[in-house]
């Protein structure tokens, strides 16, 4: 009794001819010694679960075109918070400055902020006031940062005082003693 047997690709059961065979793949029949005769092909199936490569360049360009758009919109927004920094030096660089020194004099200084920090505060000038507050060493220090009128702002000043104890320094004129 010889039974024609349908073979498919490896770990797809077997099915005899007699089964419904519309819809299978095409089959080639085993001889009748066993086997499948030598010229016989297994045939793939046309239409694999797969991408072509048309649809993969399809999602990698809408991919990038995302992905650009996300990093352009986060650049402006970068550059605009940028543009809103107002870049206006603190007096505590000029305290921070003064506080290296171990000797103050009473006096006046002033000067702009070239000499600190160079190109980074065109427009800005500063004064210093330092007097002595106690025969003890004891110095205060008055700082203001002025801003020239530019750039459709008007002229400004900021102000800071410290105390600074500096023992070494010569006495001030309140308290030198007088003969």
């Amino acid at each position: 009794m010889n039974q024609l047997i349908a073979f498919r690709p490896a770990g797809s059961r077997q099915f005899r001819a007699s089964e419904s065979t519309a819809s299978a793949w095409p089959i080639r029949a085993a001889s009748a010694l066993g086997g499948p005769p030598a010229h016989a092909q297994v045939r793939r199936p046309v239409a694999q679960a797969s991408f072509t490569l048309l649809e993969v360049l399809v999602a990698c360009a809408i991919f990038f075109m995302a992905v650009f758009a996300v990093l352009g919109v986060l650049t402006q927004g970068l550059g605009a918070a940028r543009s809103l920094q107002q870049r206006e030096p603190d007096a505590g660089a000029l305290a921070a400055a003064l506080s290296l020194t171990n000797r103050l004099e009473e006096g006046s200084a002033a000067g702009d902020f070239e000499d600190i920090a160079p190109g980074l505060y065109p427009g800005y000038s500063w004064t210093r006031d330092v007097y002595e507050v106690g025969s003890n060493g004891l110095f205060q220090v008055d700082f203001t940062v002025i801003r020239r009128a530019g750039k459709g702002r008007g002229p400004s000043a900021t102000q800071m005082s410290i105390l600074l104890y500096r023992p070494g320094s010569p006495a001030g004129n309140r308290f030198r003693s007088g003969g």
